[in-house]
């Protein structure tokens, strides 16, 4: 038999307890009460000097406001005669509702009424949809505002109207579809890095240095300047699209579209052929999931890439009316 001796015994205990204390502490300890959500500046905390209003002021499109809800203030704009038949229009990740420029306008000059609305995601929408009184809506939405539509639909079917318009539509991507680039700039150490005040500054003065002087210089993009300044300029945005990448609709959707919801609606799929973002054998799987009581129409514009609002917004805003008209549909299963 091995002896102890006291030294021994307490070299030991004083091994032992304080671990032992220190995890009995963070095991019984309260929590603290919860801090206040954080709530990162928009477009609308830059300064009036910025270019951003510019590109993009507050009257870009009429009948403009603000809804302040829990997750923060939401910009948004209501266009067309009150009484016309409602629309939703979803942008996709990196470009605010700019990208229905002239969509929305051309659906307005129609008759429908139509809503438009900065920042994402399903519990937004449905706020939103509910400070404007609005009891239900045709839902469209481009690229990854397409795969929110398709959530939408299926988590408040409720408040979806007869039409869901699914262009160039994410929501099924697979992790090979996304760039190596841009998976090592959407990592966390990455995006901390690029939240530092140094690199912020960087980016700021550079953005400012090679934006256009002039709004109106046909050289100029009016969508991709806003998307350079957002970057530049807004501290969460670089990581609000990080984490999109990462765990965001773009991909993992199959549920939302195959949801009992979508059945009796009609849906439209649209796609170009040569989308390289969202490849165009993704609109195939999308109809092939939806369920069988759903009237879907798969429309493909040849020789046409991702953002279709812009390039083709005419056939956009045609194949859209005929969603929201739905004769031509009647017959459709």
């Amino acid at each position: 038999m091995v002896a102890t001796s006291p030294y021994q015994c307490l070299t030991l205990s004083l091994l032992i307890l304080p671990p032992l204390l220190l995890a009995t502490y963070f095991m019984a300890i309260f929590p603290s009460p919860p801090a206040p959500v954080f709530i990162h500046p928009s477009l609308a905390s830059m300064p009036p000097s910025s270019k951003s209003w510019t590109i993009y002021p507050e009257e870009f499109y009429p009948g403009g406001g603000y809804a302040e809800f829990p997750s923060g203030k939401v910009r948004y704009w209501l266009l067309g005669p009150e009484k016309g038949k409602k629309i939703v229009l979803i942008h996709g990740l990196s470009i605010p509702a700019i990208i229905w420029r002239d969509v929305a306008p051309s659906l307005a000059a129609r008759g429908y009424r139509v809503l438009l609305y900065d920042l994402l995601y399903t519990m937004q929408l449905a706020l939103l949809m509910q400070y404007l009184k609005w009891e239900k809506a045709n839902i469209v939405g481009v690229s990854m505002g397409g795969a929110i539509a398709a959530a939408f639909t299926a988590q408040f079917p409720h408040l979806v109207d007869e039409g869901v318009g699914l262009i160039a539509c994410a929501g099924l991507m697979e992790s090979s579809d996304i760039s190596r680039t841009a998976k090592f700039m959407s990592s966390p150490l990455i995006q901390t890095l690029a939240s530092s005040k140094p690199v912020q500054t960087y980016l700021q003065r550079l953005t400012n240095q090679t934006l256009p002087h002039n709004a109106s210089d046909e050289n100029s993009n009016p969508i991709l300047e806003i998307v350079r300044l957002q970057s530049a300029h807004l501290p969460g945005y670089n990581n609000a699209l990080s984490s999109s990448l990462r765990d965001g609709p773009i991909r993992g959707q199959a549920a939302s579209f195959q949801s009992t919801a979508f059945e009796g609606k009609r849906v439209l799929i649209l796609h170009g052929t040569k989308d390289v973002t969202v490849k165009p054998k993704y609109a195939s799987q999308i109809a092939e999931l939806l369920p069988v009581g759903a009237k879907k129409k798969l429309v493909t514009i040849d020789g046409a890439g991702h953002d279709l609002s812009v390039s083709h917004a005419m056939q956009v805003s045609d194949e859209l009316a005929d969603l929201l008209d739905g004769s031509s549909w009647k017959k459709l299963t």
